[in-house]
């Protein structure tokens, strides 16, 4: 198969910076190599693959190993088993971020400098097979690419039933041997020593398209060939050609569905979310995510509350009635949605609140596209840590009212915002200010024997207010907080269905059917060809536990 070479250096140069950029990458600080790398894949009639791995690890030095992430073809996948040599159920997830496809493996327990563990792990990929030609269809494979040398690499693929040795054409890379499972279909068998990073190996596979009846491909053909030998000479010139100049460029390439492992995936940590973005990430229920958005209308001025029960009944403030347009360079996206949906009469539309959170959600998941989710969700539990951390260490009331105020957003975000602050506060006053709306929001209506009434159009005019004991002001916060949670809107039912299940593509892939996978070895002519870790290999193939 002739390769485009341009194409391949431009891809590859793309890629190789990306993984550049990720700081994630250091996350994990080590040496390892693997004994072995085996993958055997099932072609199923509905166009997918069991996807079966044995993967031996090696831990030479650094840290502990706790997890691995094994790569897969396309984003399309259902994970089934995974089991380690001494017979342990592992957990694998899907660890999948942007157009990186992965399956994380949680070992059993921690692999410690100087020690050994293989382990299996299948997988069901859907649409792997495209056209090849008129007459044949063709299927594409790269194993999981790694940052270190694989002794031991070996590729397995078992054809439909029926298809014969003289029906199958393949890429450059020529198989091995063949041999034919115990139910007697054709295998295809790969292997290569010490294969390192910088060595591109992509096997392909070409038969009938008799052989799968009834499966239709999707758009596009990757041209796997017409004769095993006739790709020898493209191979020569290919590697003659671009060797000096795309030797990095097509190692770096691989990583066009597989990223290293053993590391913090992705592009690391998404930086720059406001704190109700944040909120959404750190799983706050929509009431309070809206709540949230009302406490930060509240602070720029924006809104005033007029009534709280049965339902909230809000009042646009004049300056931002009069000329919203000249306002909306200081709103954000999900704030402008939230003041659409207040009606004329001050109450909430349900469902415009609804699309306003949806909207807040679609946006939030299109920026943490090809970022780790786990360490941006721990970065901004931090973020929370440390705007407690100021009203902490602040001198005097004052300017720990002043650090309350200017963090309050993120301090809503801590599900124990009222225990908190009543230990900040407990031995302190509070002092208010007359401009903080969201404080004098909740003392208004929440208060149960108000003593001071605030200017709420000229508030910075108003009289000083009293300074508040820690306790009430806790209490205070508290209560309108969950209050306001609770009466956002008058038809809960409504607004909770109206806010609809992120969109989910459609899966084809499906449950592996080939869940115990023999050794990925070639047994021809009944000579073994491998020995398995487990067992030793006969020429039916051993099992692994």
């Amino acid at each position: 198969m002739v390769k485009n070479s341009h194409k391949i250096l431009t891809l590859g140069l793309a890629l190789y910076f990306i993984a550049l950029a990720n700081p994630a990458a250091l996350a994990w600080s080590g040496t390892y190599h693997l004994g072995q790398e085996w993958a055997k894949i099932w072609i199923n009639q509905d166009g997918s693959i069991d996807l079966f791995y044995n993967i031996s690890i090696t831990l030479d030095s650094g840290d502990n190993i706790n997890f691995v992430t094994v790569g897969q073809p396309q984003q399309d996948f259902t994970i089934g088993n995974a089991t380690d040599q001494y017979g342990h159920v592992l957990l694998p997830s899907d660890a999948s971020q942007g157009s990186q496809y992965q399956v994380r493996v949680n070992l059993y327990e921690p692999l410690n400098a100087g020690n050994t563990i293989w382990f299996t792990l299948t997988t069901n990929v859907a649409h792997m097979i495209y056209n090849d030609t008129q007459t044949n269809f063709g299927m594409l494979f790269k194993p999981t690419w790694w940052q270190v040398t694989v002794q031991d690499l070996r590729v397995s693929i078992v054809l439909p039933p029926n298809v014969t040795e003289s029906m199958v054409t393949t890429t450059q890379l020529l198989w091995t041997s063949t041999s034919h499972e115990p139910d007697g279909r054709l295998a295809i068998f790969w292997e290569k020593q010490n294969w390192t990073q910088g060595e591109d190996y992509e096997v392909g596979i070409s038969f009938p398209k008799q052989y799968l009846p009834d499966y239709t491909p999707p758009g596009g053909q990757p041209t796997v060939g017409t004769n095993p030998l006739s790709f020898l000479p493209y191979v020569l010139i290919f590697l003659g050609i671009i060797f000096v100049v795309a030797i990095v460029a097509v190692g770096a390439s691989k990583k066009k569905y597989f990223a290293p492992v053993l590391s913090m995936e992705t592009l690391g940590i998404r930086h720059g979310l406001t704190a109700i973005e944040a909120s959404y990430l750190l799983d706050l229920k929509p009431g309070k995510i809206v709540t949230e958005m009302l406490y930060s209308l509240l602070k720029k001025r924006a809104v005033w509350v007029e009534a709280t029960k049965p339902s909230l009944k809000l009042r646009t403030m004049p300056h931002f009635e009069r000329n919203v347009k000249a306002h909306e360079s200081n709103l954000r996206y999900y704030e402008i949605d939230f003041l659409g949906a207040i009606r004329p009469d001050g109450t909430l539309d349900e469902e415009r609140l609804a699309e306003t959170v949806i909207a807040l959600r679609d946006n939030v998941e299109e920026k943490m596209r090809g970022y780790c989710r786990r360490d941006t969700v721990d970065y901004y539990k931090n973020v929370v840590t440390k705007a407690w951390q100021q009203v902490e260490q602040a001198g005097t009331p004052e300017l720990a009212s002043n650090a309350y105020d200017e963090q309050l957003l993120w301090l809503l975000l801590d599900p124990n915002v009222k225990t908190r602050t009543q230990t900040v506060f407990h031995d302190r006053l509070f002092t208010p200010n007359p401009a903080w709306l969201w404080y004098w929001y909740g003392y208004q209506h929440y208060q149960p024997h108000p003593t001071y009434t605030p200017n709420i159009e000229t508030p910075t005019q108003a009289a000083k207010p009293p300074t508040i004991p820690g306790a009430d002001f806790a209490n205070n916060i508290a209560t309108s907080l969950e209050q306001t949670s609770n009466n956002i809107v008058v038809n809960i039912e409504k607004f909770a269905n109206a806010i609809v299940a992120a969109p989910q593509p459609a899966k084809a892939s499906h449950e592996p059917a080939h869940q115990n996978a023999t050794c990925v070895c070639a047994c021809h002519a009944c000579a073994c060809a491998c020995a398995c870790v487990s067992c030793a290999c006969a020429c039916a193939g051993g099992g692994v536990g």
